[in-house]
C-alpha cells in the first residue's frame, strides 16, 4: 500500500513541479474555500476524534490540540489563503556566478519532490502540511495519529477534490489511513519514493523517526523551552511573558517547561509568576528556593529537568547567575526557542549570542516560534537541527536547488 502511495506522489511531484504558480495558487484557493464549505463535516467527523480521545484518556491539553472548532477550521483555511499570496519560492535565483572560461552558472530554487510527513493528534497539520508542500512543488504523504485519523481523513479527501478541480493530480496530496506501528515504520523506510521525511510531535515520536527511518530526516517539534529571568528582569513583564508561554497553548512544542530565575530577583519575581499561574492551575515544580517563594510549588524531581510536560505544569529553579542558567539550557534544552527578560541590554545580547537555539528571545514569549508569526505564512514544524534548515520550516525551506549552466561551446 504504501508503495502504490509512492508511486502516485513520484508521479504528482513531476507534474507539479512544472506547474505555473496560478496553477499552485488556483489549487490552494480552491482548497480553502471548500474546507470551509464542509465545515460540518470536518466537525463531525472530529467529534468522533474528540470521543475516542477521551475514552483513551487523553489529558485536557491533547484534547484541547486535537479539537476543531469554527474558527479553528477558518483558521487554517485563511492559512491556505495566505500561502498562496506568498510569492511562489520555486525558480528563486539563489545565486550567479561566470567562471573564467565564460560559463554562466545560476543557482535555482526547485522542489524537494516528495516529501513525507508523520505527525500526532493535531488535524490542523493535515491542511497546513499539505498547503506548503503543494505551493512549493512538493507531493506529500500524510501519516497523522490514530486520535485524529477521521479529521485527518476528511480535510484530506476535502483538499483532494479541491485540488483535481483546480487542474493538478489529486495525489499531490496523499493520506496514510492506516495508523498502526507497521504504517509508520513502512513509511520511514519508503527509499527510491520519499525524498525528506518530517516528523512533527513529540520526543518520543521524533526519537523513533530518526533512530529507524533510512530516509533523510528533518527533527523537528521537540521544544523544551526556557526562559531565564535576568536580575535585572521587570517581575511583572517576567510573569506576563510566562504566564503567555506556559498556558496560552501548553501542549504545543513553543510553550515554555521550565523557567530559571536569578537569585537576586526570586523573592520579587517568583510569588508574582506563582499567582499568575495559579489562575490556570499551572503545577509548579521546583528546586528548594523555589518551594520556599512559590506557595502551592511542589519538589522538582530530576526527570523533571528537560521534560515537555504539554501540559499546565513548568518546572523552576532559582539560579546563581546567567552562567548557571545558560549551564542547565545547555544540558536540558532541546534547541528551539529560549528567553531571557531583562533590562540589562548587554545581558540579553551576551544570552542570545551564547545560547544555541533556533529562536532566542529577549523580552518576549516563546509562543511567537510559529511560521505564521514570523511571516511565512505557516510552517510545516520547527526545525531544531541545523542542516538543511532550522527553525520554522516554511516555503523556502521545502526547496532544494540546482545549477543552470550556460556555456558557448567550452570543453574541459
Amino acid at each position: 500500500m504504501l508503495e502504490r502511495l509512492g508511486e502516485n506522489a513520484k508521479a504528482a511531484a513531476r507534474a507539479l513541479a512544472v506547474a505555473d504558480t496560478s496553477l499552485k495558487n488556483g489549487a490552494l484557493l480552491a482548497a480553502a474555500d471548500l474546507l470551509e464549505a464542509e465545515t460540518e463535516a470536518i466537525l463531525a467527523s472530529n467529534a468522533e476524534d474528540i470521543e475516542y480521545g477521551k475514552r483513551a484518556g487523553l489529558s485536557e491539553a491533547l484534547l484541547d490540540r486535537l479539537k476543531l472548532d469554527r474558527a479553528r477550521v477558518k483558521g487554517f483555511a485563511d492559512g491556505m489563503r495566505d500561502v498562496a499570496a506568498l510569492p511562489d519560492p520555486v525558480g528563486r535565483v539563489l545565486g550567479e556566478t561566470v567562471r573564467p572560461n565564460g560559463l554562466r552558472l545560476v543557482k535555482v530554487a526547485v522542489p524537494i519532490g516528495v516529501i513525507a510527513v508523520i505527525y500526532e493528534a493535531r488535524p490542523n497539520v493535515t491542511a497546513d502540511a499539505a498547503a506548503l508542500c503543494l505551493k512549493a512543488g512538493n507531493a506529500v504523504i500524510l501519516r497523522g495519529g490514530k486520535e485524529a485519523i477521521n479529521s485527518n481523513k476528511t480535510i484530506a479527501e476535502t483538499m483532494r477534490r479541491a485540488i483535481e478541480g483546480a487542474g493538478l493530480p489529486a495525489d499531490c496530496v496523499q493520506l496514510v489511513a492506516d495508523t498502526s506501528r507497521e504504517s509508520a515504520a513502512a513509511l520511514m523506510r519508503l527509499n527510491g519514493y520519499v525524498d525528506v521525511l518530517i516528523p512533527r510531535g513529540g520526543a518520543g515520536l521524533i526519537k523513533s523517526v530518526v533512530e529507524n527511518s533510512s530516509l533523510p530526516v528533518i527533527e523537528t517539534g521537540a521544544g523544551v523551552c526556557h526562559i531565564y529571568v535576568d536580575k535585572a528582569a521587570d517581575p511583572r513583564m517576567a510573569a506576563d511573558i510566562i504566564f503567555n508561554a506556559k498556558t496560552s497553548r501548553p501542549s504545543v512544542c513553543n510553550a515554555a517547561e521550565c523557567m530559571l530565575i536569578h537569585r537576586d530577583i526570586a523573592e520579587a519575581a517568583l510569588p508574582l509568576i506563582a499567582e499568575a499561574l495559579k489562575t490556570k492551575n499551572v503545577e509548579i515544580r521546583g528546586d528548594r528556593r523555589t518551594l520556599e517563594l512559590a506557595p502551592g510549588a511542589v519538589p522538582a524531581r530530576e526527570d523533571d529537568w528537560g521534560r515537555e510536560f504539554g501540559d499546565y505544569i513548568i518546572a523552576s529553579k532559582v539560579v546563581e547567575d546567567m552562567d548557571e542558567a545558560m549551564e542547565h539550557i545547555y544540558r536540558y534544552g532541546t534547541k528551539h526557542s529560549e528567553c531571557i527578560v531583562t533590562q540589562d541590554l548587554q545581558a540579553a545580547a551576551r544570552f542570545q549570542k551564547h545560547v544555541d537555539a533556533a529562536a532566542v528571545y529577549h523580552n518576549a514569549s516563546t509562543r511567537f516560534t510559529d511560521g505564521g508569526e514570523f511571516g511565512l505564512g505557516a510552517e510545516i514544524g520547527i526545525s531544531t537541527q541545523k542542516l538543511h534548515a532550522r527553525g520554522p520550516l516554511g516555503l523556502n525551506e521545502l526547496t532544494s536547488m540546482k545549477y543552470i549552466v550556460y556555456g558557448s561551446g567550452q570543453v574541459r
